[in-house]
């Protein structure tokens, strides 16, 4: 292993995803990784296995790779059902010199199609399920070659029948050149594609190594994020670099993440905020799921005081902590601050945090030449090497959000006096007449228990439109609902929705301009 690494004299700057279980495999071969589901690649694997084990799996899969005719510096499109062996391939493409194209399986055809040929005939791999959900996407046309994680099947290589491939040796890219593409959240239309490179990629785990120094004893850490997601790849590269247990969660039902986390009783837990959010009422669950969490942490979104607190009260633990990180996908993390049971009633939601040890530098830039303030919000920039290379065909676009060397995020802010960055809204869902969509967001979550999300959007005649869902889809209390937002005349009257009907990306943000779309056409409709 070390004559591997000292052919490649930049690996101590660079994050090298093909060999982060192999290099961990080392040191802590024998720590257990335990999941809540099979992986569809390898079904013979099982839900548990050791560090050791997932290096040979990724080997596996990497000769597997080669077989099919997948060559160095080619775009392999990952888009397949929602599974930790999304990681695992994504890790064995990239062992194999290529780069790892990762795209949600929450992702429609057409939006499969248009980045498919955005990226010039890659491969696709796959599996049965999405082959059937793109029956009507020119695959012949748009990809070089098809693979699928499953059985035989017409026009495609099936990585079962090559079992028994010759391994590869483990291929090094350039420090800047491409090494792994996600994508945006789509929020606001077709998902942006964001090249990554090993130097970007190392740079996001600096903070994250700072954090989990904090941690004075080996916890068990529970993961649940998006498979494709850049950081699934830095969280995973973190925790089997140190040796620690890990739970993958798959399924985010409540029950079952009750049951699986009280037979495996995690210290810290990485999850959505919206899967916090959709576990709060876990805290008085018989079964105290979270009574063993020391730490909780999130990033991605905004996330709601009230399910902080609900969760630093379900910890049995001395001190919890809740950690917030602020970032993007292009960024990585770039401030963050925690959350502790004594001081969480008085915090303020649009409070994202302070630079952390290693990390971006932030500031805030006035729209208008005046000071940045709560009342007049600035853009909010950050700095620093761990900022994504690229979008992969939209170079023009990429170099749009640049501005003096800094990134533009698209959120608006500002900063108070001990340097705390407030991030008030993303600059696209601002709406005149109200200071900061969020905060409202944050207030009545707290006030209206009932209510499992509130969002607020333009309507039909571009008012402040609040949407809201229900425990179990309960009728709202309008009564309770006019007490809660006396301070907020310029609301319209709420909308309820079912949950399900929420409009999502594959991080489970809502898609905000897709809900206010939706009730145009509503309104429409009953015209």
């Amino acid at each position: 292993m070390e004559g591997l690494m000292s052919q490649n004299p930049t690996h101590k700057r660079g994050l090298y995803l093909g060999v982060v279980p192999e290099r961990a495999a080392v040191r802590n071969g024998s720590t257990p990784l335990v999941l809540d589901h099979d992986l569809d690649a390898l079904p013979e694997a099982g839900r548990r296995l050791t560090i050791a084990e997932l290096a040979r799996h990724v080997d596996d899969l990497a000769g597997r790779l080669a077989a099919a005719g997948v060559r160095r510096g080619e775009h392999v499109v990952i888009h397949k059902a929602a599974n930790f062996d999304v990681w695992v391939l994504g890790t064995a493409v990239a062992r194999a010199g290529a780069i790892p194209v990762l795209l949600s399986h929450a992702l429609d055809a057409a939006t499969i199609a248009a980045l498919l040929e955005r990226l010039n005939r890659p491969h696709l791999l796959t599996d049965d399920g999405k082959l059937d959900a793109l029956a009507d996407v020119p695959l012949a046309e748009l990809a070089d070659r098809v693979i699928t994680v499953n059985g035989p099947r017409p026009g495609a290589v099936s990585l079962g029948e090559l079992d028994g491939a010759s391994p590869v040796r483990p291929v090094f890219q350039g420090l800047d050149e491409p090494a792994m593409i996600t994508h945006t959240s789509g929020t606001t239309g077709l998902p942006k594609l964001v090249v990554h490179t090993p130097r970007t990629m190392r740079a996001r785990l600096r903070p994250q190594l700072f954090l989990l120094a904090l941690m004075r004893k080996r916890e068990k850490v529970a993961i649940h994020i998006s498979f494709v997601h850049s950081r699934m790849f830095a969280a995973m590269a973190l925790c089997l670099a140190k040796g620690l247990p890990v739970l993958l969660v798959n399924d985010s039902d409540p029950d079952e993440v009750a049951e699986f986390f009280a037979a495996h009783r995690p210290g810290l837990i990485e999850a959505l905020p919206s899967s916090f959010m959709a576990w709060e009422g876990l805290s008085d669950d018989p079964r105290r799921p979270f009574a063993s969490v020391k730490y909780f942490s999130s990033t991605f979104d905004a996330i709601h005081p009230r399910t902080i607190r609900r969760l630093l009260a379900s910890s049995r633990r001395r001190v919890p902590q809740y950690f917030q990180i602020y970032g993007q996908s292009e960024v990585g993390p770039a401030v963050g601050r925690p959350y502790f049971r004594g001081s969480v009633r008085r915090m303020d939601g649009r409070c994202v945090g302070f630079p952390l040890p290693g990390s971006a530098k932030v500031r805030v830039v006035s729209q208008n030449g005046k000071r940045p303030s709560k009342t007049n919000p600035g853009h909010i920039e950050a700095r620093w090497d761990g900022i994504a290379k690229s979008y992969f065909g939209e170079q023009e676009r990429y170099d749009a959000n640049v501005h003096d060397g800094w990134w533009r995020t698209g959120d608006v802010g500002y900063r108070t006096r001990f340097g705390c960055l407030h991030m008030l809204d993303r600059e696209i869902d601002t709406i005149d007449g109200v200071g900061s969509n969020l905060e409202i967001e944050d207030l009545v979550l707290n006030r209206l228990e009932e209510l499992t999300e509130l969002v607020v959007v333009p309507g039909p005649e571009s008012e402040p439109t609040p949407v809201v869902c229900t425990f179990k889809d309960q009728p709202l209390d309008l009564d309770r609902w006019r007490a809660a937002v006396t301070e907020y005349p310029q609301l319209a009257d709420p909308v309820q929705i079912p949950m399900a009907e929420l409009p999502r990306t594959a991080t489970l943000k809502t898609r905000r301009v897709e809900l206010s779309r939706m009730l145009r056409d509503q309104l429409q409709e009953r015209t």
